[in-house]
């Protein structure tokens, strides 16, 4: 009888071990989700301002149909919050702005952060998931 309740002490604490590992998987996969989320969500944020500063008249301290000399600091006092940091990449042209988000959580493949990026065009915009 000892024997028996043994075996079943060590198949529970299998169990239970292997739920544990489970459910963090599940809880940074998700708060993965939730951080990629986040930053999209603050990056549409910045579109706006930048789709903006696109309509505004030169005189009025726009882009004058220009997305030149736009600053992410019009959209974010900082350029980073608790949900990552962000970027303008690449170069600034007058129908196209490229701004990438930076997670504070590690993406799908568990080494590199989140990222997601959003092209900005005058009347539409596209937002990717880089990791």
């Amino acid at each position: 009888m000892g024997s028996q309740q043994l075996l079943l002490i060590i198949l529970g604490m299998v169990v239970i071990g292997i739920m544990v590992v489970i459910g963090i998987t599940l809880f940074s996969n998700q708060a993965a989700a939730t951080n990629r989320d986040a930053i999209a969500n603050d990056l549409v944020h910045a579109s706006s301002a930048a789709q903006a500063y696109w309509r505004r008249p030169q005189i009025l301290s726009g882009g004058g149909k220009s997305f030149v000399g736009f600053d992410l600091r019009w959209a974010f006092r900082t350029l980073s919050n608790d949900n990552g940091t962000f970027a303008i990449v690449g170069a600034l042209t007058d129908s196209l702005i490229t701004i990438e988000g930076v997670g504070n959580n590690t993406g799908r493949d568990s080494t590199t952060p989140v990222k997601v990026a959003i092209k900005v065009y005058p009347s539409r915009i596209e937002v990717q998931e880089v990791n």
